[in-house]
């Protein structure tokens, strides 16, 4: 058996999700036990680029239809469109588990992780787009703060661009409060799935950037289990604080990606190749979670002022966005959208 179906047969509450919204990936994932997957607009480009021609005719007709649309208008049309494919398939899972599985995330524009207001109104169209959708928005102040408003008004959202305990307790508590001012109301909250991301590996990915530049020597165990330290730190306090809001594991590197989170009751969104790798390892699949990092290597990762950064649950939330990971990561999803305005933009000016 692949062991991600071996996972998701033997420990239901570990989540497998499709980190892209590519169908045919998506279907490997579903057939493996899979329950939800992802956009942004890095994620659109690359399935683009490998699927181009399946979508060429869906970007000539948005253009036919829409004469006035701009280049932006143009890509988040076919955001969109490539989202309510890839829910299509999961929309049987959504209805049988009253909104708790197979749902497809959109991402608001990075360019907005500093006004709230913006977010909030692009998050409230991309969740009308299908009924099965999750709305990721950066876990910066301001993303936050438009969490719980969203939140508020019923939309599920899933916290991105986070790397630190302090950010998914931050992102817990104003889910916290929006769920309380629906309840307060006499809303209903039962169908709503909210979810906090952490980018595991891009902890691992910042640090070894950073102290690469630098004199300071760190043991290989060390950069591989950073992040898992800090998603282990973070889902402890959540599970002792009663947190409505699930974690998920996202930025896949090496095998404790895996590993080490099996039997937790969390997300994994993995990219198709690591699937395809973690389906032919060696893993065996047991209950992995409650067991801590290795004390020697969490020892020697808090001698980093980094690392204590992410694990620090006090960390200040006005201090979010300046975090090198968050930065690295912003960067990324910038340069990426840009990628898809040129994609789109080569079916306009013609």
């Amino acid at each position: 058996m692949n062991k991600l179906l071996e996972m998701t047969q033997k420990f239901p509450e570990t989540e497998l999700w499709n980190d892209s919204c590519s169908c045919k990936e998506l279907s490997y994932a579903l057939e493996n036990g899979g329950s939800g997957a992802t956009t942004n607009p890095v994620i659109v480009f690359n399935v683009l680029k490998g699927e181009l021609p399946e979508w060429e005719d869906t970007i000539r007709q948005i253009v036919k239809d829409n004469p006035s649309y701009t280049e932006d208008d143009l890509a988040w049309s076919l955001i969109k469109a490539m989202g309510a494919k890839a829910a299509g398939l999961m929309i049987d899972q959504f209805n049988k588990t009253n909104g708790q599985r197979g749902r497809i995330s959109f991402q608001t524009n990075a360019k907005y992780y500093q006004n709230k207001e913006m977010m909030v109104k692009q998050a409230l169209d991309l969740a009308s787009t299908v009924e099965n959708s999750q709305i990721k928005l950066p876990a910066s102040k301001a993303g936050i703060e438009a969490m719980e408003e969203l939140t508020y008004k019923g939309v599920s959202i899933n916290a991105t661009v986070s790397f630190t305990v302090a950010q998914a307790i931050q992102v817990a508590e104003a889910v916290e409060r929006g769920l309380k001012r629906r309840e307060a109301e006499g809303i209903d909250t039962s169908k709503m799935h909210p979810v906090c991301t952490i980018m595991a590996g891009r902890v691992d990915d910042y640090l070894k950037a950073h102290y690469g530049k630098t004199d300071t020597l760190i043991s290989s165990e060390a950069y591989e289990q950073a992040g898992v330290a800090v998603f282990k730190k973070a889902y402890r306090l959540y599970k002792e604080r009663g947190y409505r809001t699930k974690l998920l594991v996202a930025a896949f590197r090496n095998r404790h990606h895996f590993e080490d989170f099996i039997g937790g009751d969390l997300i994994l969104t993995i990219p198709y190749k690591w699937q395809r790798k973690y389906n032919t390892s060696t893993v065996e699949v047991k209950n992995n979670m409650d067991t801590p990092v290795d004390q020697k290597v969490l020892d020697e990762l808090l001698t980093h002022e980094e690392f204590v950064k992410a694990y620090d649950e006090n960390f200040p939330i006005e201090q979010f966005q300046h975090y090198g990971a968050f930065l690295a990561t912003m960067n990324q999803f910038l340069g990426g959208y840009d990628s898809l305005i040129q994609l789109v933009r080569n079916y306009m000016v013609i």
